[in-house]
């Protein structure tokens, strides 16, 4: 069932739940964050209605910066203003930054320590007829790789409207992955938040799950609605909310195996260097524990439309399900290898 102290959404399984682009929840984000501090300034690419920036822009014209079609630029000139004291927030496609700009992010931010707060929008295949070009499902192995680097992952707007605006008080390196397609809101603004820690969603009613799933990011919305008709079938399962993929919450992690005994990952991302993967090496270390991933498996994006894609590439609630019921099965044959 439903987390009740969590405060989600009362309509989060209606059908006419509300659906807003996670990347508009940047947008409000960044324009309180400078409303409160002078310091915050936001760069982009030539993107800003796409990636929400225009809302600032508006509001702050002179603590915004134009810099084009130039993305080691945006990364560069941000850590400059971040070492003079301001709290620059750099915005484009996630495919150009932190895909293009990735030297650039690796040593003049992160590296030197800076500030810098990159929100990749458009991220994942649900951005559909922009094609595989334009699909960044590389990006969270891109960032978390880096030292210093917090990486968040956002369910729905108003979280990452919260995650704007606490990222702005840190002195951390840190990437926002945005998507661009209107996702449903799962949280509320009574909904906790904060970097660094997980969220149970759903849980058994009585006694431990049967499966935990952990997900990220626009998924946790098909996650829930897994878990809810599993439910149904006398199937416990938990899932988590797994917004900061680094710092990893890995006392969440570690208590969820134990309950569980067996986890799936539920990202839009490649299953290679994701949330899974951290995941993975985390356990390996801590406590083996069977996993399952659900994305993107080595291939890259195409056109479509979202829904098409996310059920293409295997992404969707019957794959989600798929897994859950692949880690019953193994564990009622234990002998049996899965491949």
């Amino acid at each position: 069932m439903i987390i009740s102290s969590q405060k989600l959404n009362p309509k989060i399984f209606d059908r006419d739940v509300e659906e807003i682009p996670i990347r508009k929840g940047f947008g409000e984000g960044l324009l309180f964050a400078g409303e409160n501090d002078e310091n915050v300034v936001g760069l982009c690419a030539d993107l800003t209605e796409s990636t929400q920036m225009h809302l600032f822009k508006k509001k702050f014209p002179d603590r915004f910066v134009e810099l084009g079609v130039a993305e080691q630029n945006l990364a560069s000139v941000a850590s400059g203003m971040a070492a003079m004291g301001k709290i620059p927030f750099i915005t484009s496609y996630a495919m150009f930054s932190p895909g293009r700009n990735w030297e650039q992010i690796r040593t003049t931010i992160c590296y030197n320590d800076q500030p810098v707060k990159i929100a990749g929008s458009h991220a994942g295949i649900s951005v559909g007829p922009d094609g595989g070009t334009h699909q960044a499902i590389e990006d969270l192995a891109l960032t978390r790789i880096i030292p210093r680097m917090v990486v968040i992952s956002p369910c729905d707007a108003i979280e990452a409207k919260k995650a704007t605006v606490e990222a702005a008080k840190t002195h951390d390196p840190t990437y926002i992955r945005l998507a661009r397609e209107k996702t449903p809101i799962i949280t509320s603004e009574n909904t906790s938040f904060q970097i660094g820690k997980a969220q149970i969603l759903f849980a058994p009613i009585v006694g431990k799950p049967d499966v935990g799933i952990i997900a990220t990011g626009a998924l946790i919305h098909k996650a829930l609605s897994v878990a809810r008709e599993l439910e149904k079938e006398k199937i416990a399962v938990t899932v988590m909310n797994l917004s900061t993929i680094k710092p990893l919450d890995g006392k969440a992690v570690l208590r969820l195996a134990l309950e569980a005994g067996g986890i799936v990952t539920v990202e839009e991302h490649q299953i290679f260097g994701g949330m899974g993967s951290a995941i993975a090496e985390f356990l390996s270390e801590n406590l083996p524990t069977p996993i399952e991933y659900v994305g993107v498996r080595d291939r890259f994006g195409q056109s479509g439309t979202p829904e098409e894609l996310i059920e293409h590439y295997g992404l969707g609630e019957k794959d989600i399900t798929g897994a859950v019921r692949k880690i019953i099965n193994r564990r009622n044959n234990k002998s049996k290898h899965y491949v």
